[in-house]
């Protein structure tokens, strides 16, 4: 089987107005992001979706776009899209980062070898290490005060025992958020926080030792990307369990916290470290040494979710059961660009046990929503 084309298209997909984020990145209000189809001589089609936000990779829709189409594709063409790992290695060879970009394609190599096998992408990953469906936390936003106790209301309603609040902007307000919320949720749900890496170690000890009577069992990313010594210095001071995620892209940052002995968990998703394959190779590694791993979100149409459960669901070591993960990013937007769209009900994910990716995109809602401006 050979690739013959790579078809690009940029996105635009609204938020549904209770679940728009805002974090320390910044506002999230409308997706732009890229999805793509690589096409064979087979006649089998796979999906991949680059789910880009320039804040948090650098890359943007127009970016992606470019690069698939002007370096990635006239390279790609003629390959063997179900040789993934040489798939991986011309994309390597000729361009840094662009993990997104990357993913997107190589989830719809994916798609396409669960195809042609007959089979989920989890069985070609090694099998189903546990079901099907997928138990997750709710990420909200750095909303008011107002809105943060009406939308814990609503979750612990909903279903969801973990929840996960955004801190890293103002200090006092993200403790005053965290303080309601815990109030709102009661003593025995599960409270995480995460900063995207807002804070300094200092602010992140002090602001923790603010939030000391809020049982917070989860730290995700206090420090900025980079600086492993900064995590690994508020992992000896506070309380509460870190998580890896803004800091952690590839292998190598993932083998700099397990040296730095900077966290207690690592979230991977394979936007982020771009691919399937990459982000099995992390979980491993992290498994070996000892460290949990779990599930982080850009907040996913359907097809990069779909990718991320296969990830899940092949991965023993992705211990979604003790640290629950975020893979609700479909619930977010205002509409689907798939057929089938995953199913989706309160914390729980499940995705269908249909060959490759197992999602079926509506390429005519995909069109409709271009957005080229």
């Amino acid at each position: 089987m050979k690739i013959t084309a790579i078809k690009t298209y940029p996105v635009r997909i609204p938020l549904k107005p209770e679940r728009r984020m805002i974090s320390a990145l910044g506002k999230h209000d409308v997706s732009k992001y890229l999805v793509l189809r690589v096409e064979t001589d087979a006649g089998i089609e796979g999906a991949g979706e680059a789910t880009v936000i320039s804040r948090w990779s650098g890359e943007t829709v127009w970016g992606a776009q470019a690069i698939v189409d002007r370096i990635f594709t006239p390279l790609l063409l003629g390959h063997d899209p179900c040789d993934i790992e040489n798939v991986n290695l011309v994309m390597d060879k000729i361009a840094q980062g662009n993990w997104f970009a990357k993913s997107a394609i190589e989830m719809a190599c994916w798609d396409i070898k669960g195809k042609e096998a007959g089979q989920p992408v989890y069985e070609l990953l090694g099998g189903a290490a546990r079901s099907r469906s997928i138990k997750c936390r709710f990420s909200m936003g750095a909303y008011s005060l107002e809105q943060a106790e009406r939308r814990t209301k609503e979750l612990v309603g909903a279903g969801f025992s973990t929840i996960k609040v955004k801190v890293g902007t103002n200090v006092d307000e993200d403790v005053a958020r965290v303080k309601l919320v815990r109030e709102t949720m009661g003593p025995d749900l599960e409270l995480t926080i995460d900063a995207n890496a807002g804070w300094d170690a200092a602010t992140a000890i002090g602001a923790m030792q603010r939030m000391s009577d809020c049982n917070v069992a989860l730290f995700e990313q206090p420090t900025p990307r980079g600086d492993f010594a900064a995590l690994a210095e508020v992992r000896r001071a506070i309380e509460p369990e870190i998580m890896a995620d803004d800091i952690c892209f590839d292998l190598a940052d993932a083998k700099e916290c397990i040296r730095n002995e900077a966290c207690d968990v690592i979230n991977v998703y394979p936007g982020k470290n771009g691919g399937i394959s990459k982000t099995v190779a992390i979980v491993d590694y992290a498994g070996q040494h000892g460290i949990p791993c779990s599930i982080g979100s850009n907040l996913e149409l359907d097809i990069a979710s779909a990718a991320m459960c296969h990830s899940v669901v092949a991965c023993p070591n992705m211990n979604i059961e003790q640290y629950p993960g975020d893979i609700l990013g479909p619930e977010y937007h205002e509409l689907s660009i798939v057929k089938n769209p995953l199913q989706i009900e309160g914390p729980v994910i499940t995705i269908p046990d249909l060959p490759g990716l197992g999602i079926e995109v509506d390429w005519g809602i995909v069109e409709a929503h271009s957005n080229d401006s």
